[in-house]
């Protein structure tokens, strides 16, 4: 994996005006439009059903599974079209996409599952051995853990393995679902700060779905918010921090301090951002 300084700069992954549809009735995605950069972290933020998990399974081409499929838009990858290619074929492009609930092989060993994450690779085991260390460095609970059952490690436990899992197919960009999900608070900060750590010194570029929009937007460069499948709202994440609807529909504070849980219900029945 190549070291390098960790500077948002040109486009590597555009996703333009799609739609989603699942069992041929179903409207998901309505107009998705987002860009990933390279070097850079975008958050994809929004509650629970908002259309997230599905526009990253857009992007990785899993919604076939679902009975989903992207029917209008395009998907580019280095400025080529991506829809048609198999998950296998994205790995080797360089994208590779961490799911929600983590995932892991429960009857392996840690080590086991991270080394399932370069069954793609053909550059000898010198270099696998190598990432494989890289990734124990990021990760040093894998290490002490690395013949422990995955199963029976804490879900902390498993996101890293499943993160350092994903890195050991040497990926450019890695679609990051849901990773403070069922996590102590603690661990999400742990977590949060190496995907940052990975992005400077690694060179990653990560695309994140995430509900806790506060822990999101401080470790992200730039930020989508989804809203019933539509983005509503998009920008730097310095910005998005302190845009006063942010703050009171996603984090209950306006400029008159916290709110209550009855206001911030209040407030999302107004939905005043889409008007």
């Amino acid at each position: 994996m190549t070291k390098s300084a960790a500077t948002p700069t040109d486009t590597l992954l555009e996703v333009n005006n799609i739609e989603v549809i699942y069992n041929h009735v179903i409207l998901v995605l309505k107009g998705v439009s987002l860009s990933v950069p390279r070097g850079g972290i975008t958050a994809l933020l929004g509650g629970n059903g908002a259309g997230k998990t599905t526009t990253l399974k857009a992007i990785s081409n899993l919604l076939h599974s679902e009975r989903g499929e992207v029917t209008k838009g395009k998907i580019e990858y280095h400025g080529k079209p991506i829809q048609n290619l198999s998950p296998e074929a994205l790995v080797k492009r360089g994208v590779v996409q961490v799911m929600e609930g983590r995932h892991c092989f429960e009857h392996l060993s840690v080590e086991e599952n991270l080394m399932t994450g370069a069954y793609t690779r053909t550059d000898g085991a010198a270099n696998i051995k190598a990432d494989l260390e890289m990734v124990y460095s990021y990760f040093p609970r894998l290490r002490e853990r690395r013949k422990s059952q995955a199963g029976f490690t804490s879900g902390g436990e498993q996101q890293m393995c499943a993160i350092g899992r994903a890195l050991m197919s040497r990926p450019e960009t890695i679609l990051l679902d849901e990773p403070s999900m069922g996590i102590a608070p603690q661990l999400v900060e742990e977590i949060f700060t190496i995907v940052k750590n990975l992005n400077e010194n690694e060179g990653v570029s990560f695309l994140l779905a995430e509900q806790n929009t506060n822990v999101a937007l401080r470790y992200a460069h730039h930020g989508y918010i989804l809203e019933s499948g539509r983005v509503v709202m998009e920008g730097p994440a310095a910005e998005l921090r302190e845009n006063p609807d942010v703050k009171e529909f996603y984090l209950g504070m306006s400029d008159e301090g916290r709110k209550s849980f009855r206001d911030v219900r209040s407030y999302r029945r107004r939905k005043r951002w889409l008007a």
